[in-house]
């Protein structure tokens, strides 16, 4: 399947590259912090985009599950618009009322009391980790708390996320790390509670966990039901501070407004970016009153919350009731899965597994044999279809909530048939 097959819209037709893109100008003058794959992206329409040369591609990136309402929805077009015309950004140091009625859905939304807003996932979480230090200072009274994270997970690229995120391939090069993290295996709630009482052993107290609902960048690993629920309650036997990721998750990617409620467990604190205000940057720290000790001074953010962000975000959000994009993401995630699982059936020798949950999911290639993500991505790409990649050995599939059946089945295809010449 060619890339211009996908564009099934004739009001979408190919429009004639206008662009004087150039890759070698871009990588004279831009940090080579990427890998990037050989496309240009220039324009887009629902879950569709085109490249400089002309070319349509289904988009199941959704600039890592965060484009939400897919690209140029009209209530998101609307809401920016009005707003840059308005009042784009001012200080913290005044009152933002965007703000105020973001902070008052999401909490409305959730069990969360207070929210601060601030750029990105690694900011929220960092946001995280310093709310829980003072927690542990001033109210647990720890001198030097230790907050636990679980092995192959991701926190972000600031240097105490990239020591939260348990990975040595994100580490390198960049110790001495923040002290402070200690690691224990996913879904293993042994292992954790060993890890405790181990750390009580050498004086050193667990403050708070950090851990994703789902495990996104660590292989889209969903979290198990007995685990989440056994180390709530570690947490609430022992004061500990839960704090969830929910940074790929939340805003109902998972189908579910936030990942937690596939577990049945409510966090302390949790963290949101990505998918909150569709591809507009901003990241959320919300948590519950008892461990909102924040005071002036201890913590802001010069474009955290600002009217433009927040009202993207209130766009999005009220975008999702309206057009019951919960029940989408849980239908077409399920539509996905059925057909990977058949796909998986068809080729035992090739697929290992398949995970997700609502519009994250994961196709797990069997370690071995030598075939990656990275050369179904790649085919993919060819035939038209944009997927991303969740280490060596997963393919990941995180379109737009408001991707449509025949859209999935478009992509299952494309797979399908790239799977079968493999």
């Amino acid at each position: 399947m060619s890339p211009t097959n996908l564009a099934q819209d004739p009001s979408m037709a190919v429009m004639p590259a206008v662009s004087s893109f150039r890759a070698a100008d871009f990588d004279q003058t831009v940090m080579t912090t990427y890998d990037r794959f050989a496309i240009a992206l220039e324009r887009g329409q629902g879950c569709r985009v085109w490249d400089t040369e002309g070319r349509a591609y289904l988009d199941f990136v959704a600039g890592i599950a965060t484009c939400t309402l897919g690209h140029a929805h009209p209530a998101l077009v609307a809401a920016v618009t009005a707003q840059i015309q308005t009042l784009h950004h001012v200080s913290n140091f005044y009152y933002i009322p965007q703000q105020g009625e973001l902070a008052d859905w999401l909490t409305q939304h959730s069990c969360a009391d207070r929210a601060f807003f601030c750029n990105s996932g690694a900011e929220a979480n960092e946001g995280a980790i310093k709310l829980a230090r003072k927690y542990a200072h001033t109210v647990l009274k720890i001198d030097q708390p230790i907050i636990l994270t679980a092995n192959s997970s991701f926190h972000g690229r600031t240097l105490a996320t990239i020591t939260a995120t348990a990975q040595p391939k994100y580490q390198k090069h960049f110790d001495p790390l923040v002290p402070g993290f200690h690691y224990v295996p996913f879904n293993d709630l042994a292992a954790l509670e060993n890890a405790i009482a181990t750390l009580d052993q050498d004086h050193r107290q667990v403050a708070a966990i950090l851990l994703e609902p789902l495990q996104g960048e660590g292989g889209v690993r969903p979290g198990q039901v007995e685990y989440f629920q056994g180390v709530r309650q570690i947490c609430d036997q022992k004061g500990i501070l839960l704090i969830l990721d929910e940074v790929q998750v939340g805003v109902g990617r998972t189908g579910k407004l936030w990942g937690h409620q596939h577990l049945g467990i409510e966090p302390d604190i949790f963290t949101l970016a990505k998918g909150l205000a569709g591809g507009i940057p901003i990241g959320a720290l919300l948590s519950k009153e008892f461990c909102s000790v924040f005071q002036p001074g201890d913590h802001a953010s010069t474009f955290g919350g600002n009217p433009f962000a927040c009202a993207a975000a209130l766009a999005v959000l009220n975008t999702l009731e309206a057009e019951q994009l919960l029940e989408n993401a849980a239908q077409r995630g399920e539509q996905l899965r059925t057909g990977l699982r058949e796909m998986a059936s068809q080729f035992p020798h090739l697929i290992a597994e398949v995970r997700g949950w609502g519009l994250i999911n994961g196709l797990v290639l069997k370690d071995e044999i030598d075939l990656t993500s990275l050369t179904v991505i790649k085919a993919a790409m060819n035939a038209g279809l944009l997927l991303v990649p969740a280490g060596p050995k997963v393919v990941r599939f995180v379109p737009p909530l408001i991707v449509s059946e025949a859209e999935i089945e478009q992509a299952l295809q494309v797979v399908g048939q790239i799977i079968a010449d493999l």
